[in-house]
């Protein structure tokens, strides 16, 4: 039985979200139990079910919420309740919508970074034209980023794909820069390319090279490894691509006859185009890194992007992420101390 902790009270909706996604994700999941976590007066219409159990809270992290409060002053708030289930052992990973910060800085605090991590990474998922998903990390947690903390993030993706496609033993790792050429990029991301190559001769990760932005979408490679900055406009860019690509088809197939008969007639196809590039189906990132499973659900999300956030979440849990994360850490040992070493000394020389 996997257990999940669910933080009902984050995110821009709360429980006018997280209520209903809980409940179909239950009826899909027989082997799964929820722990609902919020305040007391957002359960007095939940009709119960026998594998949910409420988890009172007495306060609300807000989306606005600085990050100090939401960690120090805001102690029993729902989003740290649920990631306590974790630390507890009661539950195998929390989801939350809640503020990202707030979020990362909450479960950092409460479940500390694994061995050889220095900087947990949000790595999700965006479609490509494949058919598939190419995970990419970091996503918004690290703005600034050292070669070392690129080489760590091209190890946790890489286990973190593995945990959830059991057909890709090794996946490929590529390093996002302005061209494929070595030579090109800044000077961390020259030494990070020169980190990742030495990663992939001990074949602790497959690494095939840089690859550009519109790779990501080309699905050439299953792990686009960046900064948390590039990270997140990618990320933000293309979920304005798909709402304007999906937005326009609709309006498209309302605008005359000739242009719903063939709508019509395409009706299939285009529905698994806007299926396809529904960003729903890929809510729910990951934080890694971390001692314990944590997933951020976008705060925007209606009940079947929450839903996804659920699935993904007890994907992890049920293929043993962290165990996974661990194994690639010990694997890439002596590689990720030598990279640290090395950015230590150059800090220390400087």
């Amino acid at each position: 039985m996997i257990t999940l902790a669910v933080d009902c009270m984050g995110g821009d909706h709360g429980p006018g979200v997280t209520f209903p996604a809980c409940r179909q994700f239950l009826s899909t999941h027989p082997d799964a139990r929820l722990l609902l976590v919020g305040l007391p007066e957002a359960f007095v219409n939940w009709q119960t079910h026998e594998r949910a159990e409420v988890v009172h809270a007495l306060e609300v992290v807000t989306m606005d919420d600085p990050v100090e409060v939401a960690l120090r002053r805001k102690k029993n708030s729902s989003m740290r309740v649920a990631i306590q289930q974790v630390k507890d052992g009661k539950a195998q990973a929390a989801v939350s919508a809640g503020n990202t910060g707030a979020l990362m800085a909450v479960s950092r605090y409460l479940l500390k970074t694994m061995d050889g991590i220095d900087r947990p990474a949000i790595a999700s998922q965006l479609p490509n034209d494949q058919g598939g998903a190419t995970t990419v990390l970091d996503l918004g947690a690290n703005v600034d980023c050292q070669p070392e903390h690129l080489l760590q993030f091209a190890v946790m993706g890489s286990a973190l794909v593995t945990s959830l496609d059991a057909h890709n033993a090794e996946p490929s790792v590529g390093l996002l820069n302005i061209g494929e050429e070595a030579i090109k990029g800044s000077e961390v991301i020259k030494r990070t390319g020169e980190l990742l190559r030495q990663a992939g001769d001990s074949n602790a990760i497959r690494f095939v090279g840089n690859v550009e932005g519109n790779d990501i979408f080309k699905g050439r490679v299953d792990i686009v490894v960046c900064d948390g900055f590039v990270g997140n406009v990618a990320l933000k860019a293309s979920e304005g691509v798909a709402s304007m690509i999906v937005g326009g088809l609709k309006t498209e197939f309302k605008r005359n006859i000739f242009t719903k008969f063939a709508a019509i007639l395409a009706y299939p196809v285009l529905k698994a185009l806007m299926s396809r590039m529904d960003h729903r189906r890929y809510n729910g990132a990951a934080l890694l890194g971390l001692r314990g499973l944590v997933f951020k659900s976008h705060g925007s999300a209606d009940a079947t992007g929450y839903e996804h956030a659920l699935n993904r979440a007890y994907d992890a849990a049920r293929n043993n992420l962290l165990d996974r994360v661990q194994g690639r850490i010990a694997q890439a040992a002596t590689l990720l101390v030598a990279a640290d070493s090395t950015s230590t000394g150059g800090a220390t020389a400087a």
